[in-house]
C-alpha cells in the first residue's frame, strides 16, 4: 500500500468514513468492491485448492456484494460454486446490486443451504459493522456449518462478531481464515473475536494510506516493539548499574514474601541496574534466605518509609504483590504519590471501598503510575465502567486510564494497555499458559524495571506486557511463575 499502516486498527465507524472519503476523492467504489471480492476468491483458491464446492453466503449489504464478486471470480477460475442469499436480493442497492447482477450464478435463500462433503463456506453475510444479535435464520445456518465442521473463510470479520469489541452477537462463525481490507479492526484482536477469526489476512484493495490515516484517530494499534523500542536505552560500554535505574519492590510480612521476590527478580532480569526488596522487619530473615543479587531494606510503617524517601535517588517502586490489604497499604501509596509506581493486586484492592481516594493522589500530575488490574480488580476500581455493556474492552481501558490519570494494563488473554491521552495498544503475543499464579507479579516487576530505566508509564507498561508474553512463549506449556522469571529477557 502507498503508505505503511503498520499495526493501526480502525473501528468500523472509522472504516466507514474511509470508504466515504475514498469515494469522495474519486476512487470508484465498485472498483474497491471488485478488489475485495477478488482477494477473497484468491484466498479461497490458495487455501483450499481441493474444495469440491465453494458455498458463498451473501448478506444484504456491501459485505454481500464482496461475496457476489468472490463467487463470480471463483466460477471464472473453474471452481464449483453455489450462492445463497440472506434477505431479499431485489432490495440490494448500489455496488452490491451491481455485483449480484454481474454474477452469473442464480442465488438461493440462505435457509436452504445444506453442507456437502468437500464444501468450503465463504461467509459474506455481515461485516465488521454489525451491531445487533444475528437473526434467527443466520443463527441456524451458523450452527449447521459449525456442527458439520465445514471450513469457513470470512469476509472482513466472521458474521456475528462485533468489529468494535470482538464480542459475539448471539452466535458467530468460527472461521479458519478471515480476509479483511486495508487494516484490521479491534474485533480481530480482542477476545473472543481473535479466536473466531482464525488467521487474519489484510488485503490491499487500493485505498491510499493518507485517506486511512486522515479518517483514523490513530489511537488504537497492536502492541508491537515499534511503538516503544526507540525509547529503550542502547547498551553502551560506559553504562553502569545506577544509569540503568533502581527499582524497589515492597514485600508482605512473614509468610507472604514470595510474590515480591518474584517481582523483584523479574525486575532485575528485565534490566534494572539495582533492585531492593522493601521488607517489614518480621520478614527480613525470610527474604534474605532466598535472595542474593537483590538488596534488602527494612521499612515497617509509613513514617519509616517517608524517612527513607528523603533519598531522592529512590524514584521507582512496585507495590501490591503479597503486600496486604488495608489502611497501611493506602498510607504507603500516599507517601509514594510523587514517585514512579506500579500498583497491582493488594494495592488495587485496598481502594475498593473508595477508588476516588486513589485517583485523587495522582489527579494533578503528569501520568507516572501504572495500574495492572485483572478483570476482578478492574471491577473493584471502576465498577461503573466495568458494568457498562455498551463499552468494548478498549473503551473501558480508555475511560479508566483517563479517570485514574494513569497507564492501565487491563489484563487478560487480550491485555489492553491504555494511556490517559486515549492511546491504546492491544497485546496478542501472550500464550494461554501465562494464566497461572504469580504471572502478574512477574509482570509488575518487569514494568517497574522499565519505569526505572526512564520509559514513560504507558510505554513501560506496553513494553513490559510484550516482553512478558515473549518470556511465556520461551517457557512453553507447564509454565510456573518461577520458570517465567528465569526466561525474562530485555529486548
Amino acid at each position: 500500500m502507498a503508505e505503511k499502516l503498520g499495526d493501526l486498527l480502525l473501528t468500523p465507524a472509522e472504516m466507514a468514513a474511509v470508504d466515504a472519503a475514498a469515494a469522495a476523492s474519486g476512487i470508484a467504489s465498485f472498483g474497491l468492491m471488485w478488489s475485495a471480492g477478488a482477494a477473497v476468491a484468491g484466498a479461497a483458491l490458495r487455501l483450499y485448492p481441493g474444495a469440491l464446492r465453494f458455498a458463498v453466503l451473501c448478506g444484504p449489504g456491501n459485505n454481500g456484494g464482496d461475496g457476489y464478486v468472490a463467487a463470480r471470480r471463483l466460477v471464472e477460475s473453474g471452481a464449483e460454486v453455489a450462492v445463497f442469499h440472506f434477505g431479499d436480493p431485489a432490495r440490494l442497492r448500489g455496488d452490491a446490486a451491481r455485483a449480484r447482477a454481474e454474477c452469473a450464478l442464480a442465488s438461493q435463500p440462505l435457509n436452504v443451504y445444506v453442507s456437502r462433503p468437500g464444501d468450503v463456506v465463504v461467509d459474506a453475510i455481515f461485516g465488521a459493522g454489525l451491531g445487533r444479535d444475528v437473526p434467527l435464520q443466520v443463527r441456524s445456518v451458523i450452527e449447521k456449518v459449525t456442527d458439520a465442521a465445514v471450513p469457513v473463510i470470512s469476509v472482513d470479520l466472521p458474521s456475528g462478531l462485533d468489529g468494535r469489541s470482538g464480542e459475539v452477537l448471539g452466535t458467530a462463525f468460527k472461521a479458519a481464515h478471515t480476509v479483511t481490507f486495508m487494516t484490521r479492526k479491534p474485533g480481530h484482536l480482542l477476545m473472543p473475536g481473535r479466536e473466531l477469526c482464525g488467521r487474519v489476512e489484510v488485503a490491499d484493495i487500493g485505498i491510499p494510506g493518507r485517506i486511512i490515516k486522515f479518517c483514523s484517530s490513530g489511537m488504537i494499534a497492536e502492541n508491537t516493539p515499534e511503538k516503544w523500542a526507540h525509547l529503550l536505552a542502547p547498551a553502551k560500554l560506559e553504562t553502569h548499574k545506577y544509569k540503568r535505574g533502581h527499582l524497589a519492590v515492597f514485600s508482605g510480612g512473614a509468610g507472604r514474601t514470595g510474590a515480591a521476590r518474584m517481582s523483584a527478580m523479574a525486575g532485575l532480569k528485565a534490566g534494572a541496574g539495582l533492585v531492593t526488596i522493601v521488607t517489614p522487619g518480621d520478614a527480613m530473615a525470610e527474604n534474605s534466605a532466598h535472595l542474593t543479587a537483590v538488596m534488602l531494606h527494612v521499612v515497617d510503617d509509613a513514617m519509616a518509609l517517608r524517612d527513607w524517601l528523603a533519598d531522592k535517588r529512590l524514584q521507582t517502586f512496585v507495590l501490591g504483590p503479597g503486600f496486604g490489604i488495608g489502611a497501611r497499604t493506602r498510607d504507603f501509596i500516599a507517601a509514594l504519590k510523587d514517585r514512579h509506581l506500579v500498583l497491582d493486586a493488594d494495592a488495587i484492592t485496598s481502594f475498593k471501598e473508595d477508588p476516588r481516594e486513589l485517583f485523587k493522589l495522582f489527579a494533578e500530575d503528569e501520568p507516572h503510575v501504572v495500574l495492572t488490574p485483572h478483570e476482578g480488580e478492574f471491577a473493584r476500581l471502576f465498577p461503573d465502567i466495568a458494568a457498562d455493556k455498551r463499552l468494548s474492552k478498549v473503551e473501558k481501558a480508555q475511560a479508566s486510564a483517563q479517570r485514574a490519570n494513569a497507564a492501565i494494563v487491563y489484563k487478560g488473554a487480550d491485555t489492553v494497555i491504555a494511556s490517559p491521552d486515549g492511546r491504546v495498544l492491544i497485546n496478542t503475543n501472550a500464550p494461554v499458559w501465562l494464566a497461572t499464579a504469580g504471572s502478574g507479579d512477574v509482570l509488575s516487576g518487569m514494568i517497574g524495571a522499565l519505569l526505572a530505566q526512564g520509559l514513560p508509564a504507558f510505554e513501560a507498561a506496553a513494553c513490559g506486557v510484550y516482553l512478558h508474553g515473549e518470556a511465556g512463549q520461551r517457557v512453553g506449556k507447564g509454565l510456573t511463575a518461577e520458570d517465567l522469571v528465569a526466561h525474562v529477557r530485555p529486548l
